[in-house]
Protein backbone atom coordinates (compact mmCIF):
# COMPACT_ATOMS: atom_id res chain seq x y z
CA UNK A 1 0.00 0.00 0.00
CA UNK A 2 1.24 3.26 -0.98
CA UNK A 3 1.39 5.93 1.63
CA UNK A 4 0.45 9.78 1.22
CA UNK A 5 2.57 11.27 4.50
CA UNK A 6 1.60 14.82 5.57
CA UNK A 7 4.22 16.82 7.79
CA UNK A 8 3.03 19.98 9.37
CA UNK A 9 3.95 22.87 8.63
CA UNK A 10 4.23 24.14 12.15
CA UNK A 11 6.31 21.43 13.09
CA UNK A 12 9.40 21.93 14.75
CA UNK A 13 11.35 24.63 16.64
CA UNK A 14 8.79 27.38 17.92
CA UNK A 15 10.83 30.85 17.75
CA UNK A 16 11.50 30.95 21.33
CA UNK A 17 13.58 27.34 20.99
CA UNK A 18 15.53 28.51 17.80
CA UNK A 19 16.19 31.55 19.54
CA UNK A 20 17.55 29.80 22.82
CA UNK A 21 19.79 27.09 20.40
CA UNK A 22 21.00 29.47 17.42
CA UNK A 23 22.01 32.23 20.71
CA UNK A 24 24.05 29.40 22.98
CA UNK A 25 25.68 28.48 20.14
CA UNK A 26 26.84 31.43 18.56
CA UNK A 27 27.99 32.37 22.53
CA UNK A 28 30.28 29.78 22.77
CA UNK A 29 31.72 30.24 19.08
CA UNK A 30 32.26 33.78 19.73
CA UNK A 31 33.94 33.01 23.51
CA UNK A 32 36.05 29.93 22.44
CA UNK A 33 38.38 30.21 25.51
CA UNK A 34 35.44 30.79 28.22
CA UNK A 35 33.38 28.29 30.00
CA UNK A 36 29.65 28.21 28.89
CA UNK A 37 26.89 26.58 30.70
CA UNK A 38 23.35 26.25 30.78
CA UNK A 39 21.21 25.69 34.02
CA UNK A 40 19.18 23.21 33.40
CA UNK A 41 18.13 21.71 29.98
CA UNK A 42 17.83 24.46 27.52
CA UNK A 43 14.93 22.49 25.76
CA UNK A 44 14.11 19.31 26.19
CA UNK A 45 15.57 17.71 23.57
CA UNK A 46 18.48 15.18 24.03
CA UNK A 47 19.82 15.18 21.23
CA UNK A 48 20.22 19.46 21.07
CA UNK A 49 21.43 18.84 24.75
CA UNK A 50 24.18 16.37 23.27
CA UNK A 51 25.16 18.45 20.60
CA UNK A 52 25.38 21.18 22.70
CA UNK A 53 27.84 19.23 25.06
CA UNK A 54 30.26 18.37 21.89
CA UNK A 55 30.48 22.17 21.54
CA UNK A 56 31.89 22.59 24.89
CA UNK A 57 28.57 23.75 26.25
CA UNK A 58 27.47 22.43 29.80
CA UNK A 59 24.53 21.46 31.11
CA UNK A 60 24.49 21.74 34.75
CA UNK A 61 21.71 20.72 37.05
CA UNK A 62 19.20 23.89 38.59
CA UNK A 63 21.23 23.71 41.75
CA UNK A 64 24.41 23.02 41.21
CA UNK A 65 26.04 26.70 41.24
CA UNK A 66 29.22 25.36 42.42
CA UNK A 67 29.62 24.64 38.40
CA UNK A 68 28.55 27.92 37.07
CA UNK A 69 31.00 29.28 34.74
CA UNK A 70 32.25 32.20 32.52
CA UNK A 71 29.31 32.46 30.85
CA UNK A 72 25.95 31.15 32.07
CA UNK A 73 22.63 30.68 30.39
CA UNK A 74 18.57 30.95 31.59
CA UNK A 75 16.83 28.58 29.79
CA UNK A 76 13.90 29.11 27.87
CA UNK A 77 11.62 28.29 30.40
CA UNK A 78 12.54 30.91 32.70
CA UNK A 79 14.02 30.99 36.15
CA UNK A 80 13.24 32.08 40.01
CA UNK A 81 14.16 35.42 41.10
CA UNK A 82 16.76 33.40 43.79
CA UNK A 83 18.43 31.60 40.89
CA UNK A 84 19.00 35.30 39.21
CA UNK A 85 20.41 36.87 42.83
CA UNK A 86 22.75 33.87 43.18
CA UNK A 87 23.97 34.07 39.51
CA UNK A 88 24.50 38.06 40.40
CA UNK A 89 26.66 37.03 43.16
CA UNK A 90 28.94 35.45 41.60
CA UNK A 91 31.58 36.64 39.13
CA UNK A 92 29.42 35.31 35.97
CA UNK A 93 27.64 36.76 32.63
CA UNK A 94 23.98 35.99 32.66
CA UNK A 95 22.68 35.63 29.28
CA UNK A 96 18.40 35.47 29.68
CA UNK A 97 17.23 33.17 27.34
CA UNK A 98 13.89 32.73 29.11
CA UNK A 99 11.29 32.60 26.25
CA UNK A 100 9.51 36.49 25.45
CA UNK A 101 5.80 34.58 25.37
CA UNK A 102 7.13 33.30 29.14
CA UNK A 103 7.97 36.43 30.43
CA UNK A 104 4.73 37.77 29.52
CA UNK A 105 3.04 34.75 31.14
CA UNK A 106 5.42 36.10 34.48
CA UNK A 107 3.91 39.94 33.84
CA UNK A 108 0.38 38.61 34.49
CA UNK A 109 0.83 36.57 37.62
CA UNK A 110 2.78 39.10 39.17
CA UNK A 111 0.19 41.97 37.52
CA UNK A 112 -2.57 39.75 38.94
CA UNK A 113 -1.09 39.17 42.60
CA UNK A 114 -0.56 43.01 42.67
CA UNK A 115 -3.60 43.70 42.18
CA UNK A 116 -5.23 41.71 45.08
CA UNK A 117 -6.16 38.35 42.93
CA UNK A 118 -5.80 35.38 44.56
CA UNK A 119 -3.42 33.44 41.56
CA UNK A 120 -4.48 30.28 39.62
CA UNK A 121 -1.61 29.12 37.64
CA UNK A 122 -2.80 26.34 35.44
CA UNK A 123 -0.04 23.56 34.75
CA UNK A 124 2.62 21.23 35.95
CA UNK A 125 4.05 22.45 39.38
CA UNK A 126 7.18 20.50 38.59
CA UNK A 127 7.85 22.02 35.54
CA UNK A 128 10.36 24.92 35.49
CA UNK A 129 8.24 27.20 33.59
CA UNK A 130 5.30 26.62 36.19
CA UNK A 131 8.00 26.47 39.05
CA UNK A 132 9.39 30.55 37.69
CA UNK A 133 5.92 32.01 37.16
CA UNK A 134 4.95 30.62 40.46
CA UNK A 135 8.40 31.92 42.42
CA UNK A 136 8.20 35.11 40.10
CA UNK A 137 4.75 36.37 41.51
CA UNK A 138 5.49 35.25 44.71
CA UNK A 139 7.94 37.70 45.12
CA UNK A 140 4.71 40.48 44.96
CA UNK A 141 2.09 38.40 46.73
CA UNK A 142 0.84 39.58 50.11
CA UNK A 143 -0.13 36.47 51.83
CA UNK A 144 1.76 34.30 49.33
CA UNK A 145 -1.06 32.29 48.71
CA UNK A 146 -0.29 30.90 45.01
CA UNK A 147 -1.96 27.79 43.91
CA UNK A 148 -0.96 25.16 40.61
CA UNK A 149 -3.74 23.20 39.05
CA UNK A 150 -3.24 20.57 36.47
CA UNK A 151 -6.56 19.44 35.97
CA UNK A 152 -10.28 20.31 36.71
CA UNK A 153 -10.28 17.97 40.33
CA UNK A 154 -7.17 19.31 41.65
CA UNK A 155 -9.40 22.70 41.13
CA UNK A 156 -12.58 21.55 42.56
CA UNK A 157 -10.22 20.43 45.64
CA UNK A 158 -9.57 24.42 45.95
CA UNK A 159 -12.96 25.39 46.09
CA UNK A 160 -13.33 26.55 49.73
CA UNK A 161 -10.56 28.73 49.52
CA UNK A 162 -11.46 30.65 46.18
CA UNK A 163 -14.47 30.96 47.60
CA UNK A 164 -12.99 33.22 50.91
CA UNK A 165 -11.81 35.15 47.98
CA UNK A 166 -13.74 37.74 45.74
CA UNK A 167 -10.59 38.27 43.18
CA UNK A 168 -9.57 35.38 41.44
CA UNK A 169 -6.84 35.27 38.65
CA UNK A 170 -5.83 32.40 35.96
CA UNK A 171 -2.51 32.51 33.80
CA UNK A 172 -2.09 29.16 32.21
CA UNK A 173 1.37 27.46 31.06
CA UNK A 174 2.24 28.32 27.55
CA UNK A 175 2.27 24.48 26.41
CA UNK A 176 -1.37 23.96 28.19
CA UNK A 177 -4.11 22.69 26.17
CA UNK A 178 -7.00 25.33 25.76
CA UNK A 179 -9.19 22.97 26.91
CA UNK A 180 -8.23 23.35 30.51
CA UNK A 181 -8.33 26.84 30.58
CA UNK A 182 -12.21 26.59 29.23
CA UNK A 183 -12.84 24.12 31.40
CA UNK A 184 -11.04 26.63 34.65
CA UNK A 185 -13.28 29.36 33.53
CA UNK A 186 -16.74 27.26 32.92
CA UNK A 187 -16.03 26.42 36.91
CA UNK A 188 -14.93 29.45 38.55
CA UNK A 189 -17.39 31.75 36.50
CA UNK A 190 -20.71 30.49 39.33
CA UNK A 191 -18.95 31.31 42.18
CA UNK A 192 -16.60 34.06 41.97
CA UNK A 193 -17.51 37.43 41.56
CA UNK A 194 -14.31 38.59 40.06
CA UNK A 195 -12.68 36.36 37.50
CA UNK A 196 -9.54 37.66 35.62
CA UNK A 197 -8.10 35.46 33.02
CA UNK A 198 -5.52 35.93 30.97
CA UNK A 199 -5.25 33.47 28.06
CA UNK A 200 -1.39 33.17 28.00
CA UNK A 201 -1.15 29.89 25.94
CA UNK A 202 1.72 30.99 23.13
CA UNK A 203 0.72 31.64 19.82
CA UNK A 204 3.18 28.67 18.51
CA UNK A 205 1.30 25.82 20.47
CA UNK A 206 -2.35 27.34 19.22
CA UNK A 207 -1.04 27.04 16.29
CA UNK A 208 0.78 23.91 15.83
CA UNK A 209 -2.52 21.89 18.20
CA UNK A 210 -4.99 23.81 15.43
CA UNK A 211 -2.76 22.29 12.38
CA UNK A 212 -2.39 19.12 13.45
CA UNK A 213 -6.46 18.43 14.38
CA UNK A 214 -6.63 19.49 10.90
CA UNK A 215 -4.84 17.07 9.37
CA UNK A 216 -5.69 14.18 12.25
CA UNK A 217 -9.22 14.46 10.52
CA UNK A 218 -7.99 13.17 7.09
CA UNK A 219 -5.33 10.55 8.36
CA UNK A 220 -5.49 7.26 9.19
CA UNK A 221 -2.48 7.68 11.63
CA UNK A 222 -0.76 10.67 13.62
CA UNK A 223 2.84 10.44 14.19
CA UNK A 224 3.86 13.04 16.79
CA UNK A 225 7.96 13.39 17.17
CA UNK A 226 9.21 15.15 20.08
CA UNK A 227 10.63 14.39 23.82
CA UNK A 228 8.49 12.23 26.43
CA UNK A 229 9.80 15.62 28.81
CA UNK A 230 8.10 17.76 26.57
CA UNK A 231 5.18 19.64 28.06
CA UNK A 232 3.59 20.76 24.74
CA UNK A 233 4.61 17.44 22.82
CA UNK A 234 3.11 14.94 24.94
CA UNK A 235 0.01 17.61 24.97
CA UNK A 236 -0.36 17.49 21.24
CA UNK A 237 -0.51 13.32 21.08
CA UNK A 238 -3.04 13.46 23.84
CA UNK A 239 -5.14 15.89 21.89
CA UNK A 240 -4.45 13.59 18.51
CA UNK A 241 -5.10 10.28 20.17
CA UNK A 242 -9.02 12.12 20.53
CA UNK A 243 -9.37 12.20 17.06
CA UNK A 244 -7.30 9.24 15.35
CA UNK A 245 -4.93 6.75 15.43
CA UNK A 246 -1.75 8.44 16.87
CA UNK A 247 1.83 6.68 18.36
CA UNK A 248 4.75 9.69 20.02
CA UNK A 249 7.86 9.40 19.23
CA UNK A 250 11.26 10.45 20.49
CA UNK A 251 12.81 9.58 16.80
CA UNK A 252 12.67 7.57 13.73
CA UNK A 253 14.30 4.34 15.93
CA UNK A 254 11.30 3.67 17.64
CA UNK A 255 8.89 3.22 14.65
CA UNK A 256 9.60 -0.24 14.52
CA UNK A 257 8.17 -0.97 17.61
CA UNK A 258 4.46 0.36 15.31
CA UNK A 259 5.73 -1.32 12.20
CA UNK A 260 1.76 -3.14 11.84
CA UNK A 261 0.26 -0.03 12.69
CA UNK A 262 2.32 1.89 9.86
CA UNK A 263 1.57 -0.70 7.75
CA UNK A 264 -2.50 -0.36 7.97
CA UNK A 265 -2.29 3.23 7.23
CA UNK A 266 -2.76 4.69 3.88
CA UNK A 267 -2.71 9.05 5.03
CA UNK A 268 -0.12 9.42 7.51
CA UNK A 269 0.06 13.04 9.37
CA UNK A 270 3.27 13.72 10.75
CA UNK A 271 4.29 16.86 13.26
CA UNK A 272 6.83 17.10 16.04
CA UNK A 273 6.74 19.43 19.44
CA UNK A 274 8.51 22.38 19.72
CA UNK A 275 11.97 22.05 20.70
CA UNK A 276 12.09 18.78 18.09
CA UNK A 277 14.72 19.48 15.35
CA UNK A 278 14.10 19.25 11.69
CA UNK A 279 16.85 16.52 11.12
CA UNK A 280 15.20 14.18 13.57
CA UNK A 281 11.76 14.79 11.61
CA UNK A 282 13.69 14.53 7.97
CA UNK A 283 14.83 10.97 9.24
CA UNK A 284 11.05 9.81 10.63
CA UNK A 285 9.53 11.12 7.32
CA UNK A 286 12.62 9.07 5.29
CA UNK A 287 12.11 5.90 7.44
CA UNK A 288 8.20 6.19 7.24
CA UNK A 289 8.55 6.44 3.41
CA UNK A 290 10.35 2.92 3.65
CA UNK A 291 6.87 1.22 4.94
Amino acid sequence: MSKNIKLAKTAGFCYGVKRAVETTKKLKSENPTKNVCVLGELIHNQNVISELENLGIKTISDNDFEDISDICIIRSHGATPDVFEILMSKNTQIVDMTCPDVKKVQQKAIELVQNGFLLIILGKSDHPEVIAIKANAQKYSKDDEIFVVSNLNELKELEAKIKLHKKIGVVIQTTQKLELLKETVNYLIPIVKDLRVFNTICPSTTSRQNEAKNIAQESDLMVVVGSKKSANTTHLAEILKELTNTIHIESQNELYLYKDVINNAKNIGVTAGASTPDNIIENVILELRKY
